[in-house]
């Protein structure tokens, strides 16, 4: 890094650098996202219906309520994971192809 690096070190670590800054996105947004959708898991809520003339009891079996939280935390997952499911096609694209040597 002084008076010795040539240019062609430095444009070799700043790719290098830069080539690390994409997986390391999409892990924290995926982490990110998980722990937003892990921390809003548990919603609430409450209803009461009437419904006239029918002497059944409506029991709601398999019903799930997602929070919005939890919706923005599944998004933010999401895009953590196509952000490195790009980023893996891109080096596995990169490495077959013959151009890049």
């Amino acid at each position: 890094m002084g008076e010795h690096s040539t240019s062609g070190e430095r444009k070799e670590k700043s790719a290098r650098v830069s080539a690390a800054v994409l997986p390391v996105a999409g892990l924290v947004a995926l982490v990110v996202g998980c722990l937003v959708a892990w921390s809003n898991a548990s919603v609430s809520f409450g209803w009461f219906a009437y419904a006239p003339l029918s002497d059944q009891l409506f029991v709601g079996s398999g019903v799930a309520i997602v929070s919005q939280g939890t919706q923005i935390g599944l998004a933010v997952a999401a895009t953590g994971l196509l952000i490195l499911a790009f980023w893996a096609g891109y080096r596995i694209g990169r490495r077959a192809s013959p151009k890049s040597r």
